[in-house]
């Protein structure tokens, strides 16, 4: 398992709940966080492999900004 974090625009629970969807399909995230109360809005997200790319993409795909920290 691997963790990775990410700074986003995901920083309100309507943004969680739009995300939600698209995180949650992906296979290969065991487990996944957002921070909202940290200025970055930090997504931590436990994987199984080495592929954060996938990550990268689905939250792009559900709308917001993410980079790699």
């Amino acid at each position: 398992m691997k963790i990775v974090r990410f700074k986003t625009n995901i920083n309100c629970d309507g943004c969680i709940k739009s995300v939600v969807p698209f995180l949650n399909e992906v296979d290969t995230i065991d487990f996944w966080k957002v921070d909202t109360k940290k200025a970055n809005k930090i997504l931590e997200v436990n994987l199984d492999n080495d592929d954060i790319k996938i990550v990268i993409e689905t939250v792009k795909k559900a709308g917001f900004t993410i980079d790699i920290i």
